[in-house]
């Protein structure tokens, strides 16, 4: 366990999460480097309609991800969550609960994100059609104290990639 990590991605819809953590995945498994990816949208799609977007219903995926960390790492793998993880509470339990945590924040402006709109959401929010959209309904607030920020507004995915695999084999190696 101690020689495995969760880069937990987090950042507001459309930042560039998802990408990331899928080519990453990708670089490290043909590196041989064990890895497995956790996506906070297909967490949610699992339980299909049972969740909704409320406070407390964000923080059971949250909740169920870093579960599903733990028991990997325990495993001898090593993560990368993207999931939005907007509330406090939400940082704070898995500051407290993932095994050898690394926050990546994906930094993107509010505005970037919703020109992107790769799902429609914003478009969705501005037409008044979702109302939970934290980032235009809600402020999204960037995490505190992030180990590592990724700028995907001024960096291209192939910079974001090289300099994650150099960290994160540096640290696999240490």
């Amino acid at each position: 366990m101690d020689n495995n990590y969760v880069l937990w991605l987090m950042g507001p819809t459309s930042s560039g999460k998802t990408t990331i953590a899928t080519q990453l995945l990708a670089d490290l498994r043909k590196k041989s480097v064990p890895v497995i990816h956790f996506d906070g949208d297909e967490v949610r799609d699992f339980f299909g309609d049972f969740l909704g977007f409320s406070e407390k219903e964000r923080f059971r995926v949250v909740h169920t991800i870093v579960h599903l960390a733990n028991k990997s790492v325990d495993a001898g793998l090593n993560v990368i969550v993207s999931a939005l993880t907007a509330n406090n509470d939400a940082r704070q339990f898995i500051q407290e609960n993932v095994h050898n945590l690394i926050v990546g924040y994906v930094k993107c402006s509010i505005e970037e994100c919703a020109r992107r709109d790769p799902k429609g959401l914003y478009s969705k929010a501005k037409n008044g059609q979702i109302d939970t959209l934290i980032g235009f309904n809600q402020e999204y607030l960037a995490p505190e104290c992030p180990d590592i920020i990724l700028d995907t507004e001024n960096k291209t995915l192939e910079e974001i990639i090289v300099f994650l695999e150099g960290f994160f084999i540096k640290k696999l190696n240490s």
